[in-house]
């Protein structure tokens, strides 16, 4: 077996620790004099940092004099960098009197601060400090009359304290710098904020971030927990989330990972306490309990001596320590049950040691070796022998505990008790030692080969900082964890499986039904609060209006970006040089698809399952593993896509394997019978999946009617009447018919030797002149078959029963066919209405009316030529709110609200996101894909970018009216219908209840 790994990036196998000194540098883009900035720093301060040989991030790690972490790593794939800011605070951290609180304390940390946020700061700080006392009131009274007269307090006070604040000044201020996936996440260990910044807007996010961990402010708080009420409806809604619950419940009795969730309980989340909230920010928001960690095009001395200037003057405090709970062992199977609408699986949970010992690094070999997507246990002994509809494992490590889950999904006819067994099977052969000993090496090499590909990723690399942060790992022991793991042998495996794996598991079982325990968040009634879009704080003017290096875009130019071939079969190569690593892409993509023959899907699907003459499934998928690549074929409705990708180092072999997979497939009946039977089982479940209902079968039974994409699919007597020739015959066929080649990869057309100075044989036209199997005339691909488009002339509301507490909808008008000239002005629409944290659709139905968690709108352009364009809105929300809801949305689609000032960021955040983006690496040839089915030949950004700054007010107004204002609208609505209110949706068209067997065509 060769180790082609070590060729790719360099081995760690030698780790060594060093401190080094840096004296900064001055930096174009500091503002010494900015008014949002400390005094700046000495230019001659040097800082300490840490480094470890062989590091591929090439990471450095610092410590301010406060204590504030910070892991640099400079990558420059695009002049971004992408951002966390994590804190050592989770649920886990959460008093037990006031679950939730590390979550609610998150969608805070949004709301701004005494500088950010405010247009006058001592006249709101008076009123919010009533409504601080008001609630440390309420939430002590039990008397409903009474509390309900007390929050009616809380609600006007809180309109009073709105007037003086500036909604989602936040999302604003970092739209208008260019930032990107403005979010964060709560969990149980840690709390961390994320944004992915233009590479020369560091310092703005230095001082914006330094602003927002200096100070909490509880702007908007009643609101806000209206939207914390809708997400914890949501997971009310959620069987999985439930599920998963109920296990943790049982595997941590004592501890908080099982004691309390992350959310919260009811209970506690309509009895907030502003007063905890501050003192747990005070608590953990400090910097000796935080880390910033960066990853993108940085330089090292500059960055950090912005941070110090901005983040350097925080105060360190000593955090609260946590002393974990010791849960006693399980001495026999736990057994719960979960019953909801969604479809019956199986979960076992085992639990394990803690992030830092050894056991729990084994722990991520025994997951890999029963899942590993191609040749772990489970997923060669029950994916592909279809034993069950579907199975997986996974572990979630923490610090104090982990947790090893298995799961499954019975095929029909298939008892819950049935599932436990054969996951229970599969884990008693890892005790066993029954599985081969090449299994083990070929996971450490995979695993490496994962890694290389998550480092062309900013979001992958700097995520591997925060896991080591919130871990309490120093970097070096980060590192040694991948040397730790790549030493793990059999015995070791054998060791940890044997004493771990018992009968000390709890088990969940997910049935289907109405739960009898179905609860829902009460909320109270508010009184809508003024967003004040036109105003803005003195720190968000000065922020702004700091000058920053300019970014000039780089546009994708197809004719020099993209080199073209053509093989001695005629069929065209487009391809694209890797540089930076081994791995390489290839697709074959042919233009046709399940609109043409709605077998393709199934004749793809049936591959995975097949062998040749001279390998069997389980060996076909055994030998790809071993050479690092993996296949696969997908059929869409007009495409096909044919993929393999790896190690470009093992390219021949694994082209040569596929390629007698692809031409010679071994028919199996047992497994076509299997298959089939997996099929209804699926289409059965799909039925009482919401998302699937209503974004899929509703959605196209609204855009196409009866007879759509999504329905145009086999009978169950056509299925069963299949014979395993008709789709392997298909498979056959594949590369007989017209269609070109994509690759991506580090060979030269020219060359014989690749960057590291490994010798590669062939170049790619030689290896595909050589392997890919093609006959001498190929044949023209059938014309393409789209589904006619509905005119949605009538107003309409279709309706489908579901048992859930929210209520969730969609707005769909049909617009026209793909216009190019229109795009810029779509852009600029969806970024200002409806497509952020920032703009006017979150705004006015989350911040000032509090209807729902999510909400959004826009208009989505076709993606060929010939299709029309879709306007859709949704907004989710709790059934009694459904009239207030869909009232708000309706108005919002109808009267566009005019804010000049949300309009400016918009077009600031378009222009910025579009200079600093970069279409790299394989994303090239996609582009190209995109373009050519629009019938284009240029990068269309190029468009965008030159006319937003253009626009006006008057362009979207006109836009706004010819496309969306009293535009025919279907609207659909999935919710439980003893909650839907029939009399307000009557007034917005025709009601009609949609059948599941009407919108699933089965």
């Amino acid at each position: 077996m060769k180790k082609p790994f070590l060729l790719l990036f360099p081995a760690i196998a030698a780790l060594g620790l060093t401190t080094q000194c840096q004296t900064s540098k001055p930096a174009a883009s500091a503002s010494a004099t900015s008014p949002t900035a400390p005094a700046a720093t000495p230019q001659a301060k040097e800082y300490k940092y840490e480094t470890v040989a062989g590091d591929p991030l090439k990471a450095r790690i610092y410590t301010l004099g406060n204590g504030l972490t910070v892991y640099l790593s400079d990558y420059d794939d695009a002049p971004r960098i992408q951002t966390y800011l994590a804190v050592r605070a989770g649920s886990k951290n959460d008093p037990s009197t006031t679950t939730g609180l590390a979550h609610y304390l998150e969608h805070m940390v949004f709301k701004g601060t005494s500088r950010l946020g405010t247009q006058n700061w001592p006249a709101e700080k008076a009123e919010l400090d009533k409504i601080e006392v008001l609630y440390e009131v309420y939430r002590t009274k039990t008397d409903a009359a009474e509390r309900k007269k007390i929050y009616h307090q809380i609600d006007s006070v809180s309109s009073v304290a709105a007037k003086y604040a500036v909604a989602n000044e936040y999302d604003k201020v970092m739209g208008a710098i260019g930032a990107k996936g403005s979010n964060a996440y709560t969990s149980v260990e840690q709390t961390v904020y994320q944004e992915d910044i233009p590479s020369n807007q560091i310092e703005k996010w230095a001082a914006i971030q330094s602003e927002r961990l200096r100070e909490m402010v509880p702007r908007l708080f009643h609101t806000e927990l209206e939207a914390v009420y809708e997400e914890k409806n949501r997971g009310l809604d959620n069987d999985f989330n439930k599920e998963f619950e109920a296990l943790n419940a049982s595997l941590f009795p004592t501890h908080p990972y099982g004691t309390q969730t992350t959310i919260g309980t009811i209970q506690h989340l309509q009895n907030p306490s502003i007063t905890e909230i501050k003192k747990y920010f005070g608590q953990y928001y400090v910097p000796n309990n935080v880390a910033l960690c960066l990853s993108g095009d940085l330089d090292y001395d500059q960055t950090i001596r912005l941070i110090d200037q901005y983040f350097g003057k925080l105060q360190s405090k000593p955090v609260p320590a946590f002393t974990p709970a010791q849960e006693a062992p399980i001495t026999a199977p736990i057994v719960r049950e979960v019953v909801g609408p969604d479809a019956e699986n199986v979960m076992v949970g085992f639990r394990f040691p803690g992030m830092a010992t050894q056991d729990a690094l084994v722990l991520r070999m025994i997951d890999r070796l029963l899942s590993n997507g191609q040749a772990g246990l489970i997923d060669l002994d029950l994916n592909q022998q279809q034993r069950v509809l579907q199975a997986a494992s996974f572990t979630q490590v923490f610090n104090d505990y982990s947790e090893h889950i298995l799961y499954a999904t019975p095929r029909q006819g298939q008892t819950l008790p049935q599932v436990r067994d054969l996951l229970l099977g599969e884990l008693a052969k890892i005790k066993k030692g029954d599985f081969p000993d090449w299994l083990i090496p070929a996971i450490i090499n995979n695993e490496k080969l994962t890694r290389t590909k998550g480092l062309e990723s900013n979001e992958a690399r700097a995520n591997e900082f925060v896991q080591a942060f919130i871990g309490r790992l120093s970097w070096p022991e980060a590192l040694k964890q991948y040397n730790d793991f790549d030493k793990i042998t059999k015995e070791d495996v054998l060791r940890v499986a044997n004493q771990y794996y018992g009968q000390n598991y709890v088990l969940v079982y997910k049935k289907t039904g109405k739960d009898p325990n179905t609860v829902k968040v009460v909320k109270p009634a508010i009184t809508p609060v003024p967003v004040n879009r036109e105003v803005a704080s003195t720190f968000y003017k000065e922020v702004t209006s700091q000058a920053s290096p300019e970014l000039q875009p780089v546009f994708v130019n197809y004719k020099e970006d993209i080199q073209e071939t053509t093989l001695k079969s005629g069929v065209q190569v487009f391809h694209t040089r890797n540089t930076e690593n081994g791995l390489f892409n290839l697709y074959y993509i042919l233009d046709l698809g399940t609109n043409n023959d709605p077998r393709l899907g199934l004749a793809a699907d049936y591959l995975q399952y097949l062998g040749t003459d001279k390998l069997t499934a389980a060996q076909l998928q055994q030998e790809f593993y071993k050479l690092g690549c993996s296949f696969g074929v997908s059929s869409g409705q007009d495409r096909v896509f044919v993929s393999l990708s790896g190690l470009d180092s093992n390219f021949e072999p694994a082209l040569q394997l596929f390629e007698s997979l692809l031409a010679s497939p071994k028919p199996d009946a047992k497994a076509l019978q299997d298959m089939v039977a997996g099929v209804l089982k699926a289409r059965k479940d799909a039925k009482l999946n919401k998302q699937t209902i209503l974004s899929q079968a509703m959605v196209n039974y609204a855009k196409y009617g009866p007879k759509n994409p999504f329905t145009s699919q086999l009978s169950e007597k056509e299925l069963k009447a299949l014979k395993p020739t008709d789709l392997t015959a298909l498979t056959k066929k594949l590369t007989s018919y017209q269609h070109r080649v994509l690759y991506y990869g580090p060979r030269k057309e020219d060359t014989t030797t690749a960057q590291w100075d490994k010798l590669i044989p062939l170049t790619v036209v030689d290896v595909l002149n050589t392997y890919h199997r093609t006959p001498a005339k190929l044949t023209p691909v059938p014309p393409a078959k789209d589904f006619a488009e509905q005119p949605l002339k009538d107003r309409k509301v279709y309706w489908v029963d579901y048992n859930m507490v929210q209520a969730e909808i969609l707005f769909l008008t049909k617009g026209d066919a793909y216009d190019k000239t229109i795009v810029p002005t779509v852009r600029l629409y969806n970024e200002y209405f409806g497509g952020s944290m920032g703009s006017i659709v979150f705004q006015e139905l989350r911040e000032s009316k509090a209807l729902a968690y999510s909400a959004s709108s826009g208009y989505t352009s076709a993606d060929k030529l010939g299709r029309s364009s879709y306007n859709l809105s949704y907004i989710g929300t709790q059934s009694d709110k459904l009239p207030e809801a869909m009232a708000g949305m309706q108005a919002l689609l109808t009267d566009m609200p005019v804010a000049e000032a949300n309009l400016e960021i918009a077009k600031q955040s378009i222009r910025n996101s579009i200079a600093t983006e970069r279409i790299t690496k394989s994303d090239v040839l996609f582009s190209y894909e995109r373009a050519k089915r629009l019938g284009l030949d240029y990068d269309l950004r190029r468009d965008v970018y030159e006319q937003t700054p253009k626009m006006t007010f008057d362009d979207l107004k006109k836009f706004q009216l010819a496309k969306v204002k009293g535009q025919s609208q279907t609207i659909l609505v999935i919710g439980s219908k003893d909650r839907l209110n029939f009399k307000e949706l009557a007034k917005y068209g025709q009601v009609q209840q949609l059948t599941l067997k009407e919108i699933f065509g089965y």
